[in-house]
């Protein structure tokens, strides 16, 4: 949203700046439109993302004094982000052409797109509205992001009692990593908003997700006081580093050798390290998840994705040869379509017929040239992973965005499916933390890439961007965005880099990801056998993936033999994968999440339908474009972004010697 005010107002600007006559008629040919601006809006959001191969280089550099070759980093990072490109981009006829996949967190962007440059009246009103809720939420910011921070999480069970430490844990939540937040009330739009949009995702995903937000907490409170998994010895959420047994820090660097292997010898003297309860249960319910959503699409959505391996046969493989044609800008791209495929499409799709597509050539030789590159850099960058793992995590990528892609599109809600990843890896390559790491880039970034691509074609589709633009838009982004990535990371790495390996960090720089994503390595890739296995300490993470393969079958048969108990409303992976929602962040305004999503999917869709269609998406969009534009400027201005921060004077409302909403400190 930020990206599309900014550019919005830029490129009006532009357009009334620059004179149309003569040579700068090429410049500026007519008013800014909503095609130009989703042009804009994908590039900038393909060059922006930020890179799962960054950490891979900076954990190199920051754990294992490892410097790589700029030009096979360059490499590594343009392989690895369009991989999931090429592998979405085949399966377009089964996650993006279908009315079904919706997309529902693109429809504020595009509601806030026919306000802009839709004619008539009634567009006047909407967007008056529009800029009339930006300006209110643009002001309001201001007060729970730096004057009064009280309002990120309103408890009154915590102002009720203040030297409670079961009440922080269970009712705090406005800072990280306090507590579950249960009946805080948050008044923050950037936290309320900051993963899903409530406006936008359907009733029937956020019924399931609230189920598992109350399986979350009743699990996490009985994780912790009855100490499973030792979980007292360590904090209540948000242990994602390795630990020893009495909490503290677990320096997994004693435990390699030159090779950077596990030693056996070195971790006998050191001992295995230890995970908090909460991050275990996170991790248990996220196995759940991944292989619920395998069995619940095989159940529900059988004949969906039969169509997404019609280009793997023999007759789609054949036609795709034969369509073939390495002068890529040569390709038509057009392609002929049975009845059945035509009205199955999304209405928006069928318009966009009229445009040549992008041929499945160009994602194949997309897929091609990043599998060759990907091949050599994994040598020349010393990964320890061997080609047959290179092969291995790209077929677990391609199932992974054919289940996880439909759920996203469907839902709205997507899964990160970075630890069931590890998991395989840590298998498969015992004892190589670094292959892991690789395997991890390869498999689990492709996917990410691979839900980031279909959902930007989408909003080409929604905005009418021809697809060979918008292909564009993407490949040219995410080239830039690489190398940018790139500079940025060692910028960053040799200005800071006693701060990123502090656990602390400061309120600027903070070095969790790549502590993270190192410490994750350490315990899947190097001792996945010596704690995931069967009999060892933490097995029923492992298996939690077979058994979740079992979650949604109840529901099915229930629904079978008695359909009007409407078991099929409930999305099972979702409510498997929220019970470790709440394992790390502000929890505070997950309460206020929830009643908005209620008054938003089923009050007013209900009750005042004509309003709902007029208004409730470019009320989302208001609502996220005025938070983001007034935190950009806090950040620079108040925060430290651009070098020192001015923190708000402390008063009542501002408890900066504590959390927020003044349940007791735990240290």
């Amino acid at each position: 949203m930020f990206l599309a005010i900014i550019s919005y107002v830029l490129g009006n600007a532009m357009a009334t700046i620059i004179p149309r006559r003569g040579w700068f008629h090429y410049l500026n040919p007519g008013p800014f439109n909503k095609k130009e601006h989703a042009f804009i809006i994908i590039m900038s959001g393909a060059a922006a993302n930020s890179a799962l191969g960054t950490e891979v280089l900076a954990v190199q550099r920051l754990y294992y004094n490892i410097t790589p070759n700029p030009a096979s980093s360059i490499f590594m990072l343009w392989s690895s982000q369009l991989l999931g490109y090429g592998i979405a981009g085949l399966m377009r006829s089964v996650l993006l052409y279908p009315s079904k996949m919706l997309y529902p967190g693109v429809l504020p962007l595009i509601s806030m797109f026919d306000a802009f440059y839709q004619p008539g009246n009634n567009n006047k009103k909407k967007l008056k509205f529009f800029w009339i809720v930006f300006a209110c939420i643009f002001v309001w910011e201001m007060f729970p992001e730096w004057i009064f921070p009280l309002l990120t999480g309103f408890s009154i069970l915590c102002l009720a009692d203040q030297n409670n430490a079961s009440f922080t844990r269970i009712f705090g939540g406005s800072n990280g990593n306090e507590g579950l937040g249960l009946f805080s009330v948050c008044f923050d739009w950037n936290y309320i908003s900051g993963g899903v949009n409530p406006f936008a995702i359907p009733l029937r995903a956020q019924v399931s997700n609230f189920i598992g937000y109350i399986l979350c907490m009743v699990v996490f409170v009985g994780v912790f006081y009855k100490n499973i998994w030792q979980s007292q010895n360590f904090p209540f959420v948000n242990l994602i580093d390795l630990s020893t047994e009495n909490g503290t820090q677990y320096n997994q660097t004693l435990i390699l050798n030159d090779q950077l292997e596990v030693d056996k010898n070195l971790l006998a003297i050191q001992g295995l390290p230890f995970y908090a309860g909460t991050w275990v249960t996170q991790l248990l319910s996220t196995n759940l998840g991944m292989a619920a959503t395998f069995t619940h699409l095989l159940l529900w959505n059988r004949d969906d994705l039969r169509d997404a391996w019609s280009w793997a046969t023999p007759t789609g493989i054949k036609r795709m040869y034969t369509n073939f044609d390495w002068r890529f800008w040569r390709s038509t791209g057009e392609r002929e379509y049975t009845e059945a495929e035509y009205k199955s499409f999304d209405p928006h799709y069928r318009e966009m017929l009229k445009y040549p597509d992008a041929p499945n050539s160009w994602y194949m030789a997309t897929f091609v040239v990043s599998f060759i590159v990907a091949l050599v850099v994994i040598y020349k960058a010393n990964s320890t992973l061997p080609w047959w793992g290179f092969l291995i995590s790209l077929m677990l990528a391609t199932l992974s965005i054919l289940f996880f892609g439909a759920l996203y599109a469907i839902t709205g809600l997507s899964f990160i499916i970075q630890p069931f990843v590890q998991m395989i890896g840590g298998f498969i390559h015992p004892g190589k933390p670094m292959a892991n790491m690789y395997f991890v880039l390869f498999s689990y970034n492709s996917v990410i890439q691979a839900t980031l691509l279909l959902r930007d074609l989408k909003i080409a589709q929604y905005a009418k961007l021809p697809p060979r633009a918008a292909f564009t838009a993407q490949i040219a982004g995410t080239l830039l965005g690489a190398v940018l990535n790139f500079v940025l990371m060692n910028s960053i790495i040799d200005n800071q880099r006693d701060i990123l390996l502090s656990v602390e960090g400061t309120n600027i720089w903070s070095g969790q990801q790549p502590q993270q994503y190192n410490s994750q390595a350490i315990a899947w890739g190097g001792l996945s056998h010596e704690l995931f296995a069967v009999g060892k300490r933490y097995q029923w993470v492992a298996w939690a993936y077979v058994i979740g393969l079992a979650v949604p079958v109840p529901f099915w048969i229930v629904h079978r033999y008695w359909p009007k108990l409407r078991a099929d409303y409930l999305y099972t992976p979702v409510i498997a994968y929220y019970i470790g929602w709440l394992c790390v962040g502000i929890n505070s305004s997950i309460t206020s999440y929830f009643i908005i999503a209620w008054i938003s999917q089923f009050y007013l869709r209900t009750k005042y339908p004509k309003w709902f269609r007029k208004y409730n998406y470019i009320l989302g969009a208001a609502l996220d474009g005025g938070t983001q534009v007034m935190i950009f400027i806090l950040s620079f201005a108040v925060q430290g972004a651009g070098g020192t921060s001015h923190p708000f004077p402390a008063w009542w409302g501002n408890n900066e010697n504590g959390n927020f909403d003044r349940c007791l400190f735990i240290d």
